[in-house]
């Protein structure tokens, strides 16, 4: 069977050609995803974050709001298990108000287990005032009282499959302030979206 070179060569144009550009295409593609840069994908999240904790700031009349994120901090001797660390990655202060993030890098996890683990069945903790005794303060009214903390809330940054991240904090530290159920549900919806973002730079380093 002899087979004519204009059927060949419409076979090539018409089947083979489309199917070497999309190979061609998808490969570029390809290639442009692994070129991206780290740092300046990971500015982009810095950004998205930093304006999500600034609107709450704002909205909510805080006088500081940061945000701490668990890590690894080395390993035990001689079991070699992790060390939980928790750092404070993210802060936004108001006119007025001292910064402690630098205070609160590689904290072990152990050093605030109460609170922990009470954000992690219990996903808030409300805080309006401090130096009122009745009011369950899970071992941090010292750090309120070292940093002038009159009232706190705290939040469990969680992923959508319920990976404990981090927490969120909005304090006051000019007057008490008591937020509302509503505000308090708001801040929930916000804290949410917080997580998204950040679970997507974690799984998504490049």
């Amino acid at each position: 069977m002899i087979i004519e070179p204009g059927i060949i060569g419409a076979f090539f144009t018409g089947v083979l050609g489309p199917i070497v550009v999309a190979f061609a295409k998808a490969y570029l593609e390809k290639r442009k995803l692994n070129k991206k840069d780290p740092v300046a994908e990971s500015l982009k999240t810095n950004v998205l974050v930093d304006n999500k904790i600034n609107e709450i700031l704002e909205e909510y009349g805080a006088d500081r709001v940061w945000i701490t994120q668990f890590h690894n901090g080395g390993h035990f001797y001689p079991t070699g298990r992790s060390i939980h660390k928790f750092s404070m990655f993210y802060e936004i202060v108001n006119q007025g108000t001292s910064s402690i993030k630098d205070y609160f890098q590689n904290i072990p996890v152990s050093l605030f287990s109460k609170s922990t683990n009470y954000l992690l069945e219990n996903d808030v903790i409300e805080i309006n005032d401090f130096k009122d005794e009745t009011i369950a303060t899970y071992g941090l009214k010292y750090i309120a009282d070292e940093y002038g903390c009159k009232s706190g809330y705290l939040f469990a940054i969680k992923s959508i499959d319920n990976k404990f991240l981090g927490i969120l904090g909005v304090d006051y530290t000019k007057k008490r302030k008591i937020l509302t159920h509503d505000e308090i549900s708001d801040i929930r919806v916000e804290v949410t979206s917080i997580g998204g973002v950040i679970m997507n730079h974690l799984q998504n380093p490049h």
